[in-house]
Formats: structure tokens, sequence, C-alpha cells
């Protein structure tokens, strides 16, 4: 593999289509879960300029989740559209020159045909890896894992979702039986009573959703963050608890400790809708107040504060991001807070439970069909034999031709190069995204054959055989579920350029090409038709969920699960916009209490490495940065990688503010300016990881993984910082 790669052949902006609601088409944003509504109009007709693809973004204020409101990075989402800084034409590896040069279509796929044919009849389709993406189309995430099962045989397919929420998804099905992001709308935080935020930056991750925190103030709810940096959310909280990192768990019982302690328990509620409440109640009672303080570093009249304010509110709501799940013990510290909340008896009672702020645009639906290495469409389980024949029924195809379950995304990415020889991508970056990334980075440039398909030459592409221009969001139709379960059809707005084609078009030649001339169509509503009989039964059934349908709604989705009406035409499933009010999705309709106890993190600090890194996002940019690093007005905003440090950190260290420090953990050596700030713990640093290159904050994480999710441990690792 080689690193070099050039700009892909320009072309002009296509276009904008017929849209089909006058002049404005109704659309999603095409970045984060919130799945923001807004339309794109054509822009002489908006008022604007020129627009990148002829096209501009309007408000759409009847989307309930935004109300209209956008933030920078969704009014600026075409300029991605623009020929001059995406993919227009395939690429190919040369022989001669080991450059990236253009191609034909035919070629291209040719060349990526043979390679996974090559390498299948050599080492076996095991062989052949296949990583997905959380902002692919749910038509898209099905049909690449079925793409993978049925023409490659091959067991070894994950996705970047697994980065993403996988911890809070393992913790939700281990207590409830079912994982969705959030089990009821957004606008129901509004109007809680009391909420706690954990490791969530609404502010600057997800800014429209910021308004239901202000509504919950306005309306006289309580706001409680956890996070250890004094975020721009934080400062909007009543309370916040800056915890050491990766002590989230602790600080879950030591809450839940109190909480018994001072009788705030639901007994009720414990008896009659849950099990397994006594060992929960032992392990939190070895978390006693002084004993969390000092692990946490939170005190304990704040402890108490909030165990206090969180059991006395009517309705109450726990929301966890990224910060306590992106942890080797993210599964069981999220079932810490979801113990909490059973025990105060909030899930399942009107505007009240536990919630997963889904990050990723499609990362509650990129997981319920397929492409994650243990699942099956409608979220079925690979290895129950009943979801192998229903969905192999679908398919037209042996259940026992299905191969069992794959690695999970970090360990697919470690065996490239050993037993993964060829390795098919579509809308990711590990380059950039995967933890220990200098080492990925290695094991990508290891492979036979690497073939990715991308909207713009990512990091990761430019390391390919051939790269593959693929059509985007506003260039295509297709359905995404957001973070509440809603399914949304994101409707085609622009024509892509000429040499543009559609991820399914991709997947349609390339199993002609391997013999499977059926079966992959390229039109999006005949893959969702599929998609729905192979959900129906599943525990994310959408089968009563129609193209014709979400057109219908004026935009407003439906929430799975949906079941179709079967023989009885008469007959509508309304969606489940709130889970459990009657019973939650275990055998016995009652919630699982899991038993959980802290233990510290894969990696804790030391007189080598003194200081806990934890990473995370800013505003203007988003994920590996792929696509918002070419948008000029986000690039002004938020230029490059830093490393925010406290003054007294700073001081000890003899670092000025805007100096330029080395961070340094077992995994390698980062060079950024500093950020000297007070609204870092004095024992933190914190690294966005939206950058390549020297200031990649990845080269530094750590790859533990949780024994149940796999989710690595992204959030902790020690570092030590150096004057450079």
């Amino acid at each position: 593999m080689h690193s070099v790669a050039p700009r892909s052949p320009a072309a002009p902006d296509p276009a904008p289509s017929a849209s089909p609601s006058g002049s404005v088409t109704p659309t999603h944003c095409p970045y984060c879960a919130l799945q923001c509504g807004m339309g794109l109009a054509r822009a002489a007709e908006a008022g604007g300029g020129e627009g990148a693809a002829g096209v501009v973004v309007v408000e759409r204020p009847s989307f309930p989740v935004n109300g209209g409101a956008l933030c920078g990075k969704g009014r600026t989402a075409p300029a991605v559209l623009s020929s001059r800084v995406r993919l227009t034409g395939p690429l190919v590896r040369s022989a001669v020159t080991g450059e990236l040069e253009p191609a034909g279509w035919e070629e291209a796929l040719d060349r990526v045909a043979d390679g996974l044919a090559r390498t299948r009849a050599a080492y076996g389709a095991d062989a052949c890896g296949v990583f997905g993406g959380g902002g692919l189309t749910n038509e898209k995430a099905y049909s690449l894992g079925k793409f993978a099962r049925v023409v490659l045989g091959t067991s070894q397919i994950d996705y970047n979702g697994r980065f993403c929420m996988s911890s809070a998804a393992a913790a939700g099905t281990r207590a409830f039986g079912i994982d969705r992001g959030l089990p009821f709308p957004l606008a129901d935080v509004a109007r809680t009573g009391c909420l706690i935020l954990v490791g969530s930056n609404l502010a600057e991750t997800m800014p429209p959703a910021l308004r239901h925190l202000t509504e919950l103030k306005e309306n006289g709810g309580t706001l409680i963050v956890v996070d250890p940096r004094r975020t721009r959310t934080a400062e909007q909280a009543d309370l916040h608890l800056a915890p050491r990192p990766g002590t989230d768990l602790a600080l879950a019982l030591g809450l839940l400790h109190l909480v018994v302690a001072e009788g705030g328990t639901d007994e009720a509620y414990i008896r009659e809708r849950t099990t397994g409440w006594e060992e929960a109640r032992a392990a939190a009672m070895a978390h006693w107040p002084e004993y969390v303080e000092r692990i946490t570093g939170v005190p304990v009249p704040q402890l108490r504060e909030v165990a206090r304010r969180f059991a006395e509110a009517e309705h109450a709501m726990v929301l966890t991001a990224r910060g306590p799940e992106q942890q080797a013990k993210g599964t069981d510290t999220v079932g810490a807070w979801i113990n909490l909340c059973l025990a105060t008896g909030r899930p399942g009672r009107p505007l009240s439970g536990y919630g997963c702020l889904t990050g990723q645009g499609n990362g509650q639906g990129g997981r319920e069909h397929g492409q994650k290495a243990d699942q099956l469409p409608g979220y079925r389980k690979l290895t129950d034999p009943a979801a192998r024949a229903h969905v192999a029924g679908v398919w037209g195809v042996d259940p026992d031709s299905l191969p069992g379950p794959g690695r999970s995304a970090y360990e697919l990415l470690d065996a490239l190069g050993g037993d993964v020889k060829s390795l098919l991508l579509m809308g990711s970056n590990p380059v950039v995204s995967a933890p220990r990334a200098a080492h990925v980075e290695e094991r990508i440039k290891s492979l036979d054959f690497l073939a990715v398909a991308d909207v713009v030459l990512s990091e990761t592409a430019q390391l390919a055989d051939v790269v593959l221009p693929v059509t985007q969001w506003a260039e295509e139709t297709g359905t995404v579920t957001n973070l509440e379960g809603r399914v949304l059809l994101r409707r085609r707005a622009v024509e892509p350029p000429d040499g543009v084609r559609s991820d399914l078009e991709v997947l349609h030649g390339l199993a002609s090409r391997l013999g499977h001339g059926k079966g992959f169509p390229v039109e999006p509503e005949e893959v969702f038709e599929e998609l729905r009989r192979a959900s129906a039964g599943g525990v994310a059934d959408y089968s009563g969920i129609s193209y014709g349908r979400l057109v219908e709604d004026e935009g407003a989705g439906v929430f799975w699960p949906c079941p179709g009406a079967g023989d009885d035409s008469r007959r509508e499933h309304p969606g489940t916009p709130r889970l459990f009010l009657d019973r939650f999705a275990t055998e016995d309709g009652l919630a699982r209490f899991v038993p959980v106890v802290h233990r510290d993190s894969a990696e804790e600090t030391d007189s080598e490495y003194p200081v806990v890194l934890t990473t995370g996002r800013v505003l203007a940019q988003y994920q590996s940065g792929a696509q918002t690093r070419r948008v000029a007005e986000l690039n002004a905003a938020a230029p490059g990688p830093f490393v925010e440090v406290h003054p007294r950190l700073a001081a000890r260290l003899r670092v000025a503010d805007g100096e330029v420090v080395a961070v340094v953990s077992r995994r390698g050596r980062v060079v950024v300016p500093a950020r000297v700030t007070s609204s870092i713990r004095p024992d933190t640093v914190f690294m966005p990881f939206h950058w390549p290159g020297a200031g990649r904050a990845n080269t530094l994480t750590h790859p533990a993984l949780d024994p149940v999710s796999r989710m690595p441990e992204f959030k902790v690792c020690a570092v030590r910082l150096e004057r450079a």
C-alpha cells in the first residue's frame, strides 16, 4: 500500500433535480443522530448565492426534533456537494507509478471483484473483511451486511458504530431486552423534573438539542451534568460534577448507595417491574460516599445533593453519551446508571427513564440491519437458529450457509494483514478514528488489497488500491433512524456528478461480478421493501413502515418497533414512540438489575505517565473530519488540533497558552498547541480527535476493549506532557 493520492478529476457541480415539495426538498442533515430536519432549495429561488451544487439550506420548522434550528455543520452541509472538494471519478493504484490514477467504473469494479475473489480463493472467505459506517442509510447497511454474508460468505464484518454507543446498547439490552437510543421522544426531556446528563456536551456535539435543556430549566426542572470538563453544556447546569475520567462507574454506584441509605427507592416498582435487585443493591452498598469521593474527586456534599434531587423528583431521567460509554468497562458503567433509574422507578413511566444519546448520523439504524459482527436484520442475533432461518428465507439461501459472528471493529482492524488479507470499506475513516491509530494505519497498509467507497478522499482512502466515489445525502434517497428510533426518509434533491455512483450500485456491480446477479437491487425503495420483510418479527421491526407512509407523515417519521398489519390491511401499527409503558422487552416482561462494581481503567496513571487524557469533539468539526475539514467556514472556526491544559498543570510544566507541546502515551506521540483553561481538571488533559497527522489524538488512545460491547477505551489513557 502507498499513501500517495492525487485529487480526483474535476467536474462541474451538478444541477438540482426536481423537488417533491415545490422548490424545496424536505430532507435531513447528514451529520449527527439528531437528523435535524431541513430543506434544500434552489439557490436563486432561496435568495442565496450560488450555493454548492446549486442549492442552499432553508429552515424546516415543522420537524419536531430541531424545530428548524441548525448548527454550523448543518447549514454548511451543501459545501461538500461541490466537485471541488469531493470525489467525482474512480481511482486505481498504478502498478507502474504506485500512484492513484483516474479510471473508468468497469475497470475499478473489476479490480475490486478480482481482489476479493483472489483472496477468497487463496485463503478462504474469512480472509475477506468488510468495514461499514454509522452514516450509511438503512438500505446501504442492510445491503452491505447481506453482501458480506451471502456473496463473500465472510463473518468478518463490523462497522465504526462499534466506537459510538455499543456499551449503552449492550447495557440496554441486558437490562431492558432491547437497544434503542432513546425509548421516548427527545421532547420529553424538556418536561422531566430532573435530568442527569453523563458525559455529553450537547452544546457542541448536538447544538439544536440544547433547546430541550433550556426548556427543562424554564419549566422548573433540574439539570445535572457529569463531565470532567466545564463545557458549554456544563455551564448551563444547576449542578456540575467533574469526576476523574474513568470513574463514572463508581459515581453511579455511590449515588445508588445514597438513594438506598436515604430511603429513596421505589419498592413497589422494584417488586412489580424488575428482578435482580438484591444483588445489585448489595454491590452498590459497598460504594459508600467517602470511598466514592476518593475515587472520583467529587465531594460528598455534591453526591448527596444529586442523589436527593434525583430521588425526590416526580419525573427524572439519566442520559448517557460517549463519556461513560467509551471505556473498557462501559457496559457496566451504563448498567450502573440504569440501576439507579430502576431503583427509583423511572424506566417505563412518563417523562422518566434512561436513554443514550446516539452520536453518528445513522448510528441507530446502522447497527439494526446487519453490518454489525453479531447481528442480522431486525436486530436479530446471528447465533439464533430461528433468526438465521427467517433472514435466510428472505434472502433465498440455506441458513447453514450464513457464517457465524465475526470480530468486533477494533479486533477486525487489528487482524488486517494477518488473518484478513483484503478489505472492502464503506463510509469510514479508521486511520483517524480508530484507537491506537498509528498501529491501525500500519495494519491497513499491510493488506494485500484495499477498496474504499467514500464521498471524499479520506486519509484511509488515500491508502487504497481502488477508490470508488459514491453519492451522498442530498444526491440519493434512503432512510435513516435517529437517536429516538424515529425512521425518516431522506430524499434526493440534486443529481450526483456523472462519475459518481451510489453504494447500492457498487454492491450490485460487485455482486454480479462475483456470481450473484440477483438479490442486490439498486433502487433504495426496493431494498427497503426487502428490509421490511427481513426485519419482520425482530426486535427492530420495520415491517409496518413504507416509503409511502414516510412521505405521508409529513416528515415526522415513524418510531420502531412498527410491526406490519399482516393479512389485515385495515390495521396500521402507529409505531412506538415510548417503550416499556406496559412491559419490558424481556421474556418475562421484567427489567433486569445487573450487579456491577467499580474497577480501575485499563491504564492508570503512574510516575512516567502522570496525566489522564480524554478525547472528544468540538462544535465546528465532526468525527474524523473527513467532510467538515473540507468546509472553509468550519475550518475557520476550528482550524486544527490542540490540548486543553489546566493552569496549574501548565505552570508546573512552564507551558504558556498557545505554546506547542508534545503529548506522549505508551502508543505514540503527538505535537499540538496548548490551550490553557480552568475548565478542565488539573490531573486531566483533553484533545479533540478530528485531525490526522502530527495532531492525531487517536495516536495516543488505548485499544483495551469492554468484555461485553467490545468498545475501545477512547476516554481514558495515561499520558505525559513535554515541552516541544
